[in-house]
């Protein structure tokens, strides 16, 4: 495979970024996309299937995204690598069978709705079982992060190493009954499981310290890293404004609504959604989710952290300006600020109003 290291080594580009070039897909940047169910996928020879790279500004090479497409009838290739990954399934119905070299192999029975995620290194391979349709589903990886820090492809696609500490290959291990963790800094919230049949058939627990109505219930996999919270809330409400590390990138469910996202400092931004519509907001940038339609609202939103320990999540400032408005039963808050907290090429501030609107991402051209 590609000597990243040597490649990289006097460029301003990461090693990810050349690999990333080398797969030969479409790749999305910018900060949301309005339908990650029908954007434009291209023919993956490494997976056999077709795909798009997804790597809004949000994500902060913390993490990135995958969009993939099952042809009818048809299977994508086996892999494994040593990097993280959780999937959900947009579109379709199937399975994906996972098993360690020298293991028997056990099959995840999948459908719309579905959040999986294959343990560390494990093969797995995903099928498409309808005859007459793609299959599509997304998926959160910790590529960018593996493959910059060793720099060998080799390494991190054909690693024989066995993490039987997290998935020995047991029959039922897979689909065993997950259950709600009574310990921990949010005790009785994450469900820890290894396999989620329907999402829109889960029910999240009640968490009104997030805003009127919210339900929320987080989600470990196989002894990962990397996490999963639902969320959920009624029509005419919303979540309260908050922020976090980068990375979380949310999947609109149902419901239809916009969110508020601003670095501090700066004038909050709209985005508006449906379902299929993908959010990401950046580093440390406060967010606000509203739901001003007649359906209630439900996001996955996938984590490249632990729930209970890498997972940190700040209220807005007090001391902000705030204005509330109502529209359809539901009171608005929305946060102004006096001025930018940037600093000019002098280090001094200045007083102008950033405009650091979220645009829908856009396909890059494959270099």
């Amino acid at each position: 495979m590609h000597d990243l290291s040597a490649k990289s080594a006097y460029e301003l580009r990461t090693p990810y970024a050349f690999w990333r070039e080398t797969e030969g897909i479409p790749m999305y940047d910018g900060y949301w996309i309005e339908d990650v169910r029908t954007v434009e996928l291209g023919d993956w020879p490494r997976t056999g299937g077709r795909g798009a790279f997804v790597n809004l500004n949000g994500a902060g090479m913390n993490c990135d995204a995958h969009i993939n497409e099952i042809p009818p009838k048809q299977q994508l290739k086996a892999e494994r690598h040593l990097y993280e990954e959780i999937v959900f399934i947009l579109s379709g119905q199937g399975a994906t069978v996972i098993w360690n070299d020298g293991g028997a192999k056990h099959t995840l029975e999948w459908q719309e709705g579905s959040l999986f995620s294959p343990p560390l290194n494990t093969w797995h391979q995903h099928f498409n079982a309808d005859s007459s349709r793609p299959a599509r589903f997304i998926s959160l990886t910790s590529a960018p992060q593996a493959i910059n820090q060793y720099r060998n492809l080799d390494f991190i696609f054909n690693n024989p190493f066995i993490f039987s500490d997290r998935y020995r290959g047991e029959a039922g291990e897979l689909t065993k009954p997950g259950q709600y963790i009574q310990k921990g800094v949010k005790p009785g919230r994450v469900w820890e499981t290894n396999f989620v049949a329907n999402l829109m058939e889960f029910q999240p627990k009640e968490h009104s310290a997030r805003g009127a109505g919210t339900r929320n219930s987080l989600f470990e996999f196989v002894g990962n890293t990397m996490s999963a919270h639902l969320s959920a809330f009624p029509p005419g409400k919303y979540k309260k404004a908050h922020r976090h590390g980068p990375g979380a990138h949310i999947v609109i469910l149902t419901g239809n609504g916009y969110s508020l996202m601003w670095p501090e400092g700066t004038e909050p931004q709209r985005i508006d959604w449906r379902p299929g519509s993908l959010v990401v907001p950046p580093l440390d940038w406060y967010h606000q989710h509203f739901c001003p339609g007649p359906e209630p609202a439900r996001f996955i939103a996938l984590n490249p952290g632990d729930s209970n320990i890498l997972w940190r999540i700040s209220p807005s400032p007090t001391g902000t300006k705030t204005r509330v408005a109502r529209k359809s039963n539901m009171a608005i808050r929305i946060r102004r600020f006096t001025g930018c907290s940037s600093k000019s090429a002098t280090g001094a501030g200045h007083k102008h109003k950033c405009r650091c609107l979220p645009d829908q991402a856009r396909r890059k051209a494959i270099l």
